[in-house]
């Protein structure tokens, strides 16, 4: 068996590309089910967000199988294969497994480490789980997956540092009043950067908030989408003074606000600080304005510079991260390893089940007289001697399976027990956790052979 990583990103594929693989959740459990019914697929997960759709899958043929994913996301998305392919990643095996653990802890993601992504693979493999799409493989691969990235985020500060412009301007402000619950925030200008900044203080608790826009009608539309104030540019100054954060981006190239609005606007506030963040490019605020008291301002360089600091510190603490994910790999192949183990040891406990059971009747004839609770005695303790028995038997050949030469191993223990018989019928094939008749037919092809090679 192997598993397989396909798919396109931000980084491999434009916008116009990415939103033609677009997937609703219900969009996603029917193409599921379509995907499960490609040739040679015999589990799969989608994952689909605003940057990045990807298909895992349990295959039997590695290339094969590559074709038939991307004839499947020709026909079911309606896009040739020739806009696409050249956009495409394909992971095998080890890579496909540390692929998604990447990003699933979100060191794959435009802002790296963020978390947003977590939740969404946990989505889509629980949507994968409810459209009956993986069995043995993925139920523990990506739980594991989801379990790690969890552990990542809480052992590591991956998450601590800001990494956009607005949600820097938002941190700084932060250490300035602390709480937003009785602030008043002030926009100026109606650009996205601003829009994104508000979405954060809002985050934060902001009720209170003020669009100023050269152009009354879009102020009005953007304070009615944040519940808040719509005044013209020539009405900003009378609101400068109840003002405790202003974040500025605007077209213009002339200073908005000047110093004389901002030292008039101060002599009514007190001591009460005053925050600005101007984001526009020529600038929005007079740059003298820092020079008054109580007045911190910041500007688009500032602000990325603190990202471009704390980048670093996140790329430092991903560092850790993917030490994490070289141990979760080697978890998985030695959990893989030992599924090939399964059939023997239910073999061999089977063996043992019968031994017992024949020698319980052939007691139980030659002694007639033993009462019921004589007998249910007996079979108790009888019992609990072959599993002791067992006991160490079992956990010397799950370590085993670990081992370079497993199959050998393997080998001398079944035949040390003679299970060689009971290995040859219709329970060979069973796989513990196998949830249908055809993954029956796949789980335990190879014995305690190891699923990827390490590169």
């Amino acid at each position: 068996m192997h598993i397989l990583a396909v798919g396109l990103n931000y980084r491999t594929a434009p916008v116009e590309v990415r939103e033609k693989f677009a997937l609703s959740e219900q969009q996603l459990t029917e193409a599921l089910a379509g995907l499960r019914q490609a040739k040679s697929i015999m589990e799969c997960v989608m994952v689909s967000t605003c940057n990045r759709t990807e298909i895992y899958a349990v295959v039997d043929r590695l290339h094969v199988c590559g074709y038939h994913i991307r004839a499947f996301m020709e026909e079911w998305f309606g896009v040739p294969s020739q806009e696409f392919t050249k956009y495409l990643y394909i992971y095998e095996d080890e890579q496909a497994i540390e692929h998604l653990f990447r990003v699933t802890c979100g060191l794959d993601s435009m802002v790296i480490g963020e978390t947003q992504i977590l939740g969404q693979i946990r989505q889509a493999f629980f949507t994968a789980q409810a459209a009956e799409t993986t069995g043995t493989f993925f139920n523990m691969l990506f739980k594991q997956a989801i379990t790690l990235a969890k552990k990542a985020h809480s052992e590591t500060s991956i998450g601590e540092n800001a990494v956009s412009v607005s949600y820097a301007a938002v941190e700084l402000a932060r250490r300035i009043f602390g709480d937003f619950t009785n602030k008043q925030v002030m926009i100026v200008g109606a650009g996205k950067m601003s829009e994104l900044t508000v979405k954060y203080l809002l985050d934060h608790g902001t009720k209170k908030i003020v669009v100023v826009n050269r152009t009354l009608q879009r102020a009005q539309d953007l304070a009615r989408q944040w519940n808040g104030v719509a005044v013209s540019l020539d009405e900003m100054e009378g609101y400068l003074a109840d003002t405790d954060i202003v974040i500025s981006s605007t077209g213009s190239k002339e200073v908005v606000i000047r110093e004389e609005h901002v030292r008039g606007a101060m002599k009514r506030r007190g001591s009460k600080p005053m925050f600005f963040i101007d984001i526009a490019v020529p600038r929005d605020i007079d740059p003298n304005v820092q020079n008054l008291e109580q007045v911190f301002l910041y500007d688009i360089d500032d602000l990325e510079g603190i990202v471009e600091s704390n980048l670093e510190l996140r790329k430092q603490e991903a560092a850790k991260i993917e030490q994490m994910i070289d141990s979760e790999i080697e978890a998985f192949n030695g959990w893989y390893k030992t599924l090939g183990v399964s059939p023997v040891i239910r073999a061999l406990q089977e063996k043992a089940a019968a031994i017992h059971r024949e020698t319980m009747d052939s007691m139980l004839n030659k002694l007639p007289e033993l009462t019921d609770r004589e007998i249910k005695v007996i079979r108790k303790l009888t019992k609990s001697i072959v599993n002791q028995m067992m006991h160490d038997p079992i956990l010397n050949l799950k370590e085993m399976a670990v081992q370079k030469d497993a199959d050998e191993a393997i080998a001398m223990f079944t035949k040390f027990f003679a299970l060689e018989p009971s290995l040859q019928g219709p329970n060979a094939l069973e796989a513990k956790g196998a949830s249908s008749k055809e993954e029956l037919g796949y789980s335990m092809q190879r014995s305690a052979a190891p699923l990827l090679a390490r590169t």
